[in-house]
C-alpha cells in the first residue's frame, strides 16, 4: 500500500467515525465570564459559586462525550447527568445572574447533543428555554434576550447538525452494505452459472468421446462427426462463459431442449420432448433453459437411465417443466448440488422446484413459473 493509499485510508477512518465530543469543548470559554467574575473578588459565597463551575464543567465534559456514543448517549445514566446539568445551571444562574447566564447556552449545547432528533426534543427544548427565559428575565430584565435567542439556537442547531451527520454516516453504511451485497449476488450468480455450464458441457464432452473411442477402430468417418461435435460444444461452452462472466446471457429453450436431446442420445439415453402451452417471457424461458440443462446433466451423470422425458405445458398463469427420467437421480443433497441453486433461483422468480423419486419410479424435476405476458403457441409432441 502507498503512502497516498494510507492516507485516504485514514481520512475515510476519520471520516467514517464522524465528529467527537471534543467538537465541543471549545465552548466552555463562554464560562469565562463567570470564572472573571469569581477571580474579581465581586461574588458573593466564591467557594460555593467555584464548586458550583468546577462541578458544571466536569458535567458538561462527561455529557458531550457520552452524546457522541449511542449506546451511551441512550443510556439513562446520560440523562440523569443531563438533569443534574440543568439544575445546576439554574442554581448558579438564580444565585449570581450577570455573566452566569451565558451557562445557559452551553446547557442547550449539551441538550441538543444527546436529544438531537425526535419527538422528545421539542418536549425538552421547549421547557428549558422557557425556563430559562424565565430567570433570564428575572435577573438582567430585557438587557440579556440575547442569552434566550442563544440558548435556542445552540439546541436546535447543534441538534440539527448532530442529527445530520448521524444520518450521512447511516446512509454510507447503507450503501456499503447495498454494495457487499450486490458483490455477493454477483458471485453467487457467477458461481451457479459456471456450475450449471461447465457440469453440462463437461459430461457432453466426456460422452461423445467415449462415443469417439468406440467408433474410431471401426467408423472412422462416424468418430470424425462426433469429434466435429465435440469442437462445437467446446467453442459454445467458451462463448456461454463469457456471456456469464458479463451476466448478458440469456438461454433460449428451444436451443436447450435441442440440445438435451442430443446430449442425451449421445450417452444412449433416449429422449422424449413435449411442449405446449403459451409463449413464455424471455427472463422465464432463460430460468427454464437453466432447469432442462441441470436436469439433463444429471441424467447423463448420475441416473443411469435408458429414458428420459421433458415435458413443457402451461395454462395463462403458469408454465410447468417436468423432467422425468427411469434412473435413480443424482443426490439432492450432496454438497455443491445444482439442484439446490436453481430452488432458490426459481423460489426468487416467484416459482417453485420440487425433485425427487417419480412414483412410478425414476427421479423427476417439476419447475413451476408465473407467466407474465402469455401468447398462444401450441406444438404436436416430438420423440
Amino acid at each position: 500500500m502507498t503512502r497516498r493509499q494510507r492516507w485516504r485510508t485514514t481520512a475515510r477512518e476519520r471520516s467514517d467515525r464522524g465528529p467527537s465530543g471534543l467538537s465541543l469543548l471549545p465552548w466552555l470559554l463562554m464560562g469565562l465570564g463567570a470564572l472573571s467574575h469569581l477571580l474579581g473578588g465581586d461574588a458573593p459565597n466564591p467557594w460555593i459559586g467555584g464548586l458550583g463551575l468546577l462541578a458544571f464543567n466536569t458535567l458538561y465534559i462527561a455529557i458531550v462525550f457520552r452524546a457522541f456514543d449511542r449506546r451511551s448517549r441512550e443510556a439513562p445514566l446520560t440523562w440523569c447527568l443531563l438533569a443534574a446539568l440543568a439544575a445546576l445551571t439554574f442554581g448558579l444562574a438564580i444565585g449570581y445572574g450577570g455573566d452566569w447566564l451565558l451557562l445557559f447556552p452551553l446547557l442547550g449545547l449539551t441538550v441538543g447533543a444527546v436529544v438531537r432528533r425526535g419527538r422528545r426534543l421539542p418536549l425538552v427544548a421547549f421547557p428549558v428555554v422557557v425556563a430559562a427565559g424565565a430567570v433570564t428575565f428575572w435577573k438582567d430584565d430585557w438587557s440579556s434576550v440575547g442569552v434566550v435567542y442563544g440558548t435556542f439556537i445552540s439546541i436546535m442547531v447543534t441538534a440539527a447538525i448532530l442529527a445530520l451527520d448521524e444520518t450521512v454516516r447511516e446512509l454510507r453504511a447503507t450503501r456499503e452494505e447495498l454494495a457487499r451485497t450486490a458483490v455477493e449476488k454477483e458471485r453467487l450468480r457467477f458461481s451457479r452459472d459456471l456450475h450449471d455450464l461447465l457440469g453440462h458441457t463437461l459430461s457432453v464432452i466426456v460422452v461423445k468421446s467415449e462415443v469417439v473411442r468406440r467408433l474410431a477402430p471401426r467408423d472412422l468417418d462416424a468418430a470424425l462427426a462426433q469429434v466435429a461435435d465435440i469442437e462445437s460444444v467446446g467453442r459454445q461452452a467458451l462463448t456461454e462463459i463469457r456471456e456469464a462472466v458479463t451476466g448478458y446471457r440469456e438461454g433460449s429453450l428451444a436451443t436447450e431442449l435441442d440440445r438435451a436431446r442430443d446430449a442425451l442420445s449421445s450417452a444412449g439415453i433416449e429422449p422424449v420432448v413435449r411442449r405446449s402451452g403459451p409463449l413464455l417471457e424471455p427472463q422465464t424461458e432463460a430460468l427454464l433453459s437453466w432447469v432442462v440443462r441441470e436436469s439433463a446433466t444429471n441424467a447423463i451423470r448420475h441416473s443411469g437411465a435408458t429414458r428420459c422425458e421433458i415435458d413443457l405445458s402451461g395454462t395463462t398463469d403458469r408454465a410447468r417443466l417436468t423432467v422425468t427420467d427411469n434412473g435413480h437421480g443424482p443426490s439432492d443433497t450432496a454438497p455443491g448440488s445444482g439442484l439446490r441453486g436453481l430452488r432458490e433461483r426459481v423460489a426468487a422468480a416467484g416459482g417453485t422446484l420440487v425433485s425427487g423419486p417419480a412414483p412410478r419410479g425414476g427421479f423427476r424435476v417439476t419447475a413451476e413459473l408465473p407467466v407474465e405476458t402469455p401468447a398462444p403457441h401450441e406444438g404436436e409432441p416430438t420423440e
